[in-house]
């Protein structure tokens, strides 16, 4: 092959001092040429250089549980992690940081986990000593909202014991646990003497929490009425006794447009017209209902106004622990009570309700109300409006309901 011609006097090209040879994409100007210094410089200020990588320390059992619990987008993890990194754990890793911790992500989170709740019920009853009634409080609200009893046998004797202990330390404390056992129906005579005391009344009446205490302790006397036959002790004055529950509940009021209760009352107003049913009415002794009927003794859906829609409370001649199928007054028109069951009331599994919601309509039974579940499940099957009045129709007829010109 024959060189290229050159000019005379001209020198054959030389590859540039400090550079390579340029394949695809390289360059063969020179690396530490002003050129490339100032390409580099400028690459630095628009692309800060990465850190360099940390040495994360190795975390196993609670370490890692607590740091995953602690982080804060942390929002569902999985449960199998979870539990493995609980099982990992050392016994001396599992602090009551760590166990609060996990106790407010499973109430949190709805999510009824019986290993891990079994877990949180063993560590209270070994730690008993060293636990609290403040961080008792923590560590229990997940069986009361979950509405999980656990099966170990120690759990309500070390409550028991605790309460006694701390009763007077921490009143708020005290009737938050108090709040959970009741909604598990295992409520401690001896706890419940102590709290209805006129001492405890007086000692917490000046306290910033007075009127949250007020509401629970009411709450607390409305189960002693209904379910505890057997319980002589002191009661909570009426003049101190507020509402429980005289507004929707928060989750209700944050999630309404989720809700299928404006499209249920629209139903029951075209179904049965808008007066013979009632939204959102609290009865005594303070729970709010989603809707209530009244019927008469032959099945006729009667005229609210015409009816008083309350039920007599304490229940007339009730015979404690009454079923909820068997009336507790006289009255004969009968009070329907219609129940939302959207799907956050539920665990996260779908099928146990809340502690809160299952203790609202075993009260309301107990009293004498006729409850109507309307399960989400089959709320979210309707496909408009004339399916859901289709289901109504089906739903009141089966309980013996007539209304219209033949209904009354």
């Amino acid at each position: 092959m024959r060189e290229p011609r050159r000019e005379p006097g001209s020198r054959a090209p030389r590859p540039t001092e400090g550079a390579t040879c340029a394949g695809p994409g390289e360059s063969c100007f020179p690396s530490d040429g002003p050129l490339m210094c100032a390409l580099e410089q400028e690459r630095r200020f628009r692309l800060p250089p990465k850190p360099p990588p940390s040495l994360q320390p190795v975390l196993r059992g609670g370490q890692r549980l607590e740091a995953a619990l602690s982080c804060p987008r942390f929002l569902r993890h999985p449960r199998q992690h979870l539990i493995r990194s609980l099982a990992e754990a050392r016994p001396e890793e599992l602090t009551p940081h760590v166990m609060v911790l996990l106790a407010q992500h499973l109430a949190r989170h709805r999510l009824r986990e019986p290993q891990l709740l079994e877990a949180i019920a063993h560590f209270l009853v070994v730690q008993e000593m060293q636990l609290s009634s403040k961080v008792v409080q923590k560590l229990v609200l997940p069986f009361g909202r979950l509405n999980y009893l656990p099966l170990e046998q120690q759990f309500m004797p070390c409550l028991e014991r605790i309460l006694a202990r701390e009763a007077g330390v921490a009143p708020l404390a005290t009737v938050n646990i108090l709040m959970s056992l009741c909604q598990l129906r295992c409520l401690p005579f001896r706890a419940l003497h102590f709290v209805f005391s006129p001492g405890f009344i007086n000692h917490i009446s000046g306290t910033p929490h007075a009127l949250i205490v007020r509401r629970y302790l009411s709450l607390l006397d409305a189960a002693v009425e209904l379910e505890l036959p057997g319980y002589r002790g002191p009661r909570l004055p009426r003049r101190q006794q507020v509402p429980i529950f005289p507004q929707p509940l928060i989750t209700d009021r944050a999630r309404c447009k989720y809700s299928h209760k404006d499209i249920v009352a629209e139903g029951l107003r075209q179904l049965l017209g808008e007066e013979k049913y009632r939204q959102d009415l609290t009865v005594p002794p303070g729970y709010c209902t989603d809707f209530l009927l009244c019927v008469s003794s032959s099945g006729a859906v009667l005229p609210v106004r015409t009816q008083d829609p309350f039920l007599p409370y304490p229940p007339r001649s009730c015979p404690q622990g009454q079923a909820a199928s068997q009336p507790t007054t006289h009255d004969p028109a009968q009070r329907v009570v219609l129940m939302l069951r959207e799907r956050w009331h539920f665990c996260r599994d779908g099928r146990v309700l809340l502690g809160s919601r299952a203790l609202r309509e075993r009260h309301l039974g107990l009293m004498g109300y006729q409850l109507l579940p309307l399960p989400f499940e089959e709320l979210e099957s309707q496909r408009g409006l004339p399916q859901l009045k289709s289901y109504l129709r089906q739903k009141l007829q089966a309980l013996g309901l007539r209304w219209g010109p033949e209904g009354g």
